[in-house]
């Protein structure tokens, strides 16, 4: 072989190796700008340790209906998120004189749910769905005079592990083991649609 054909041979292994590293170191920062990316984009959604610590959470009640209860999850904690009746709500004035705390006088909420409803919004109830007695959750049971709560039961909540029963605010009745009224998260509006659990005014 010449020389001028081994040199034709040496510069085209040269641009071949430039090219090879050029693509190589490329294509390096590419995963690279993605692996420095992802934390960033992952930051953006409450990590499931953050949503332990209380990060908020936003529930959308525009399809509860009238009647109707949801779930939520607040702080690895159930919340009952209901939406109540004309019916239910004068079902609280009835039983004024049955619960053990009808005034809310007991630190079991905010202060601006220290009312008849125990809420900002009169028609939606948000109730942690524990027992103020031993931890069990309570069973949401709407049913006016259900046979095995008796003829006078207005509906609310009844706790199956040892018979504590609350009215649709969250009250507890006089009687139960249930030693307090079942506890109001923080929350708030960001719009007619959209409940916070878990951010108010108090806890900015």
């Amino acid at each position: 072989m010449t020389g001028v054909a081994m040199s034709e041979v040496a510069r085209s292994a040269d641009t071949s190796r430039r090219k090879f590293l050029v693509g190589a170191t490329s294509a390096l920062s590419v995963i690279g700008a993605i692996g420095i990316a992802t934390p960033f984009v992952a930051s953006w959604k409450p990590s499931a340790k953050a949503k332990a610590a209380g990060a908020p959470v936003k529930v959308d009640i525009s399809k509860i209906r009238p009647g109707e209860q949801i779930r939520a999850e607040w702080r690895g904690k159930p919340v009952f998120v209901l939406r109540r009746t004309p019916e239910m709500l004068e079902s609280l004035k009835a039983n004024t004189d049955r619960v053990a705390d009808p005034k809310s006088e007991k630190p079991q909420q905010p202060s601006y749910a220290t009312n008849e409803g125990r809420s900002i919004n009169p028609e939606i109830a948000v109730l942690v769905g524990i027992c103020t007695h031993l931890g069990c959750s309570p069973q949401f049971r709407p049913e006016v005079g259900a046979s095995d709560l008796g003829d006078d039961w207005l509906g609310g909540y009844f706790c199956p592990c040892h018979g504590s029963s609350f009215d649709l605010a969250g009250r507890v009745y006089k009687s139960v083991p249930a030693p307090t009224n079942l506890v109001v998260p923080p929350h708030s509006y960001e719009s007619d649609n959209v409940l916070i659990i878990g951010i108010d005014e108090e806890t900015v």
